[in-house]
Parts: structure tokens; C-alpha cells; sequence
């Protein structure tokens, strides 16, 4: 009885894990993983999980945070100082447009080619942002929460079947040699492979934000458990996923001749013929709509996320509770968008590079707040992070430092 109840509080703990993973499996994935394997074959399988490693240590101080203190890490942020809290405020002023217009663009070329209503992408994106700020406005975190779970499962068994039948097609023998870039060109793709491979950074914060909205809507309070269990789930989903991605660009596209297409509409076509060259023409409209929905909840949490990270930041930064804040850049979020994609009407890889660029540029700020916060004075001490996951946060600095210094360099 005891283990059946147990069970039962671990899945209704589940949620804020599947939010991370709804908002990291959308553009590194379906776009980003894809491009490495058409690009590279496995080549650059390296890159992805070494970047999963050093990245995990940063993502899970979201949870553990937020369990431990029950604050979000931007409270957190503002006990190292206020400008800390000032620095992550302009950060995630700076970046929050372009990463919702880069994937709100790929959504729409995925609605474009999924329901043929129009081609104009810039409809669809207004469409789709006008759902979102209803779904978000109305249903709020609760319907976000519920959603996720029946969107990530129905990704995973279509990614798995789909890889399964590939590597079963295939006659072709792939070697698994790392590649590592040369030039400008390569090294910029890996550094954005790398930015978005599997969140930005700045989603731990996200995390601990859904980690305590997560608990005002449940009964019991999760504890550190329950809430780092749910993170595992999520990232492990995320690992996952983006290897079946990486081999349906390799096993299909690699060496074919075929480039990935830098407009949205035709890009869509490629992702959704990755799965029916192996599944059938019979599965094309089950895969559009599991595509379509995943990137759809990737631009229904990164529209909810932003604007609550911004108004937390605002409460703090101005000692002032008002649930406007959270309208207020919500609105404000929905309506740049909108006007980024309308006037600067450019590539979809084009806001994709700038986007996934600015997140890794930026990460080595949230890995060293995140460390510093969790392992210090602000933390009870029986929630700090063992000598291993320290050990592997400091390697993640370097990591994030080291590679940031190569990419800027390379420009020169």
C-alpha cells in the first residue's frame, strides 16, 4: 500500500520536468539535432553529449533550488546582489524576442505544411501566437501542465519507431568518429548545436518558477525527491530524443546530396519525410501533427516562461507583487514577436543562428550563479550538491567558458 502510494506521488509530481522537456525538445531537436546528422553523421554525437553532461549539473540547481527554499533561482539571484538580478533582467530582456521568434517561425512552417490553409508564415505565426496567449490567459499553468505529458509521450513513440524502421532500412555502414569543425561556418553551427543542445541555460530559472507554481496547484508539496526524480525524467526524454534526431538526419539525409533547407516551409516538408521514408506516406499526417504539437509546446512554454521570469524579476527589482507584471510582458512578448517576423522577414536558420548563438554566449553566466547559489550560504546546507555533481559543475564552466573564447576567437 505503502509502495502503490509512493508510485502515485511520484507521477503527480511529474510536470515541471515535462515542461523543461516540452520547451527544450522543439528547435535544437527537430531543427538543430537534424542539421548535425544531415551535416556531420554521427560526427558530432560527441558534441551532443558532452554538452548534455556539463549542462546537467546548471539545470537541475533549478529544482533543487526551489525545493530547498521554496524561491525560484531569480530570488536566489537577487540574494547574491541586485546586479545579479540586473544582469539576468537585461539578459533575458535582450534574448527572450528572438528565442520566441525563432521557435514561433518553425511552428509555423510546420502549421503551414500540416493543415494548407496559407503559406504565409507570417499568419500562422500570428495565429499561433493568438492561441498561445489564450491557452495561457485562460488555462494558465494547470492546462500547460496536464498537456505536456500526452505531447512528449506522443513524440517519443513516433521518434523511436521511426529510428527503429531507419537503422533496419539502412545498408549503409556510418562511422561514429567525432568530427570536430573547422572554419567559421562549422564552428558557428556547433556553438548553435551547442546553445540550444538541450535548453538554454536560462530554463533553469524557468524550472524553479513551474517547480513552486507546480505545488500551488497540487495537494502535497513535492519535495527534493519527487522534484528531482521529475527533472530526470524530462532530461533524460531530452538526451534521448535529440540521439533519434541525430539519427534520422544521419541515416536519411547524410551524404544524400540533399541540403536542410533554410526557410520554414520547406524545412517542415524535409523533418516530415525524414519519418515517412521510413514509416510509409500512410504516417505523414500522425507525424505532422506529433512535429506540429511539439513544436507548439515549445512555443506555448517559452511564451509562458519568458514573461514570468521577467515578472518575478520585476517584483524583486521594484518590491512590488502585482499579478499585472505577468500580462504586462506577456502582451509585450506576443506583440515583438509578431513585429520581429513581420519587418525582419529573413531565414528561419538565420533566427535559429542568432538565437541558439546568444544562449550559449550568455550560458556561462547562469552556470556560475546557479553553482554559486546552491552551494552556498543561501542554501541549507543538506540540499548542496555532492563533491561529483560539484566537480562536474566547475568542468561545466570550463566547458561553457572555454568554448565561448573559441567561437569568438574563430569570428577574428
Amino acid at each position: 500500500m505503502q509502495m502503490l502510494k509512493f508510485k502515485k506521488n511520484i507521477f503527480a509530481s511529474l510536470g515541471p520536468g515535462l515542461l523543461f522537456a516540452g520547451a527544450a525538445i522543439g528547435v535544437s531537436h527537430l531543427v538543430q539535432s537534424t542539421r548535425a546528422g544531415a551535416d556531420f553523421g554521427f560526427g558530432l554525437l560527441w558534441a551532443l553529449l558532452l554538452v548534455n553532461l556539463f549542462k546537467y549539473p546548471f539545470f537541475q540547481y533549478g529544482p533543487r533550488y526551489a525545493t530547498a527554499t521554496g524561491e525560484s533561482l531569480i530570488d536566489g539571484y537577487k540574494k547574491l546582489g541586485k546586479s545579479v538580478l540586473v544582469i539576468y533582467f537585461v539578459l533575458t530582456f535582450l534574448t527572450m524576442f528572438t528565442i520566441q521568434a525563432a521557435v514561433t517561425i518553425v511552428t509555423a512552417g510546420l502549421a503551414s505544411n500540416l493543415f494548407g490553409i496559407t503559406p504565409n508564415l507570417i499568419v500562422w505565426s500570428i495565429i499561433i501566437t493568438l492561441v498561445s496567449l489564450t491557452f495561457l490567459l485562460v488555462g494558465k499553468y494547470k492546462l500547460l501542465d496536464n498537456m505536456m505529458k500526452f505531447i512528449i509521450l506522443t513524440l517519443a513513440i513516433s521518434s523511436i519507431i521511426a529510428v527503429i524502421i531507419a537503422v533496419y532500412k539502412t545498408n549503409t555502414s556510418f562511422s561514429f568518429a567525432p568530427v570536430f569543425p573547422k572554419g567559421t561556418v562549422e564552428i558557428s553551427f556547433l556553438i548553435a548545436f551547442l546553445g540550444w543542445m538541450p535548453a538554454p541555460l536560462d530554463i533553469s530559472a524557468w524550472h524553479s518558477l513551474w517547480t513552486i507554481e507546480k505545488n500551488k496547484n497540487t495537494e502535497h508539496s513535492i519535495d527534493s525527491k519527487g522534484a528531482l526524480f521529475d527533472f530526470n525524467v524530462g532530461y533524460i526524454a531530452t538526451i534521448f530524443l535529440g540521439i533519434c534526431f541525430l539519427t534520422l538526419g544521419a541515416l536519411v539525409m547524410f551524404q544524400s546530396g540533399e541540403e536542410i533547407s533554410t526557410g520554414a516551409n520547406k524545412f517542415s516538408k524535409q523533418l516530415i519525410n525524414l519519418y515517412t521514408t521510413n514509416l510509409g506516406k500512410g504516417a505523414a499526417v500522425f507525424i505532422s501533427i506529433a512535429a506540429f504539437t511539439t513544436m507548439f509546446s515549445t512555443t506555448l512554454t517559452t511564451l509562458d516562461a519568458s514573461p514570468r521570469a521577467m515578472a518575478k524579476s520585476s517584483e524583486l527589482l521594484l518590491d512590488k507583487q502585482s499579478n499585472s507584471f505577468y500580462v504586462f510582458w506577456i502582451l509585450l512578448l506576443a506583440a515583438g514577436t509578431i513585429i520581429i517576423l513581420n519587418f525582419f522577414n529573413t531565414s528561419m536558420i538565420t533566427f535559429v543562428k542568432i538565437a541558439t548563438i546568444l544562449s550559449f554566449l550568455t550560458a556561462p553566466f547562469y552556470a556560475i550563479a546557479n553553482f554559486i547559489l546552491i552551494s552556498g550560504k543561501h542554501t541549507p546546507k543538506e540540499f548542496h550538491p555532492s563533491k561529483m555533481l560539484k566537480t562536474l559543475s566547475v568542468s561545466g564552466i570550463l566547458f561553457l567558458i572555454g568554448f565561448s573564447f573559441w567561437y569568438i576567437f574563430s569570428l577574428f
